[in-house]
């Protein structure tokens, strides 16, 4: 219960009539058991308060502002009802669709159902806070001048990168943006960085969809656990999950692969990468050019090397 209980010091107070106010810990470690390895203060990647309760004070304001945040991510959702709470007057404007932002995109990543219990916690604080935040709207500069703000918040995020193909008309080798919530029916793709977000879309394209029985016999077969008790201890041998795809990562640095990556995450990652069909990452990699259904690299000193791949 460590975790939960940073994720939500309130967490036994709400279990009863109120669990749906539960800030869910998500299982990150990000700022939890990563920061206590690197001798830092414990604290909590959807609660940041935790461990700086007496630094981050947010008691009830003495002037009440009219506030406006755009973007409805988790920082966007965080600033509005958090305003609200202390006193605070004003919504939210999301560019799409539905509230969440990034956290759609990585809720979908195998492992990381939990993410969207973050969102669910937010969508529960709206209604209590009486926030409203107007989706499907681009908000201007021209609004928000127009509109007579005491503060605005900008929450938009970043957008991806795009990538420049020089592949030729007709072609099918395809750049495949990250923020794209689906899996191209192809068998061969490429990635390149191998930081988390790589790591991640490498996941989501070799994982299998399972009904939900399935995925929990898969999870026990995959770290080598037995459901039924004829084995002593309930260990065998982990079974090696059969992926649709293969998957290539690329990356241009030269360090170690995962080097950025939590050293709670780092080593189960690239261990599932080996294990899900995942090629071995490929380090200190230059992008020369793409043509045709081919990604062309180099790995200096080395000669190019070709692989042949469907989607970017």
């Amino acid at each position: 219960m460590a975790r939960p209980f940073l994720a939500d010091a309130d967490w036994v107070r709400k279990r009863g009539h109120r669990s749906d106010e539960i800030n869910t810990c998500i299982g990150c470690n990000q700022a939890c058991l990563d920061h206590t390895f690197q001798h830092k203060i414990a604290s909590c990647l959807v609660n940041p308060r935790a461990g700086h309760e007496t630094l981050l004070s947010l008691a009830p304001t003495r002037r009440s502002k009219r506030i406006a945040v755009v973007g409805a991510g988790p920082a966007g959702l965080a600033a509005a009802t958090t305003a609200a709470e202390r006193g605070h007057v004003g919504g939210a404007v999301e560019a799409d669709a539905e509230i969440g932002g990034q956290f759609q995109l990585a809720r979908r990543i195998p492992g990381k159902e939990e993410f969207a219990e973050t969102l669910r916690y937010f969508t529960r604080r709206l209604e209590l806070t009486g926030v409203k935040v107007h989706v499907n709207h681009r908000v201007t500069a021209t609004e928000l001048a127009e509109g007579r703000w005491d503060e605005v918040v900008l929450a938009t995020g970043v957008t991806p990168r795009a990538v420049a193909s020089r592949a030729p008309s007709g072609s099918t080798c395809t750049p495949t943006p990250p923020s794209s919530p689906a899996r191209p029916n192809r068998p061969t793709g490429r990635g390149r960085g191998c930081g988390g977000i790589g790591f991640d879309v490498s996941e989501f394209l070799t994982h299998v969809a399972r009904t939900a029985s399935r995925r929990t016999a898969t999870a026990a077969g995959r770290v080598g656990r037995r459901r039924s008790g004829d084995r002593r201890g309930g260990l065998r041998a982990p079974v090696r999950p059969e992926s649709p795809r293969r998957v290539y990562l690329l990356q241009r640095r030269a360090t170690k692969v995962g080097a950025g990556l939590g050293k709670t995450s780092a080593g189960c990652t690239a261990a599932r990468c080996r294990r899900a069909g995942r090629d071995d990452p490929r380090r200190g990699l230059r992008t020369d050019r793409r043509r045709g259904p081919a990604h062309h690299g180099r790995r200096a000193p080395a000669a190019p090397a070709l692989l042949e791949v469907d989607d970017v």
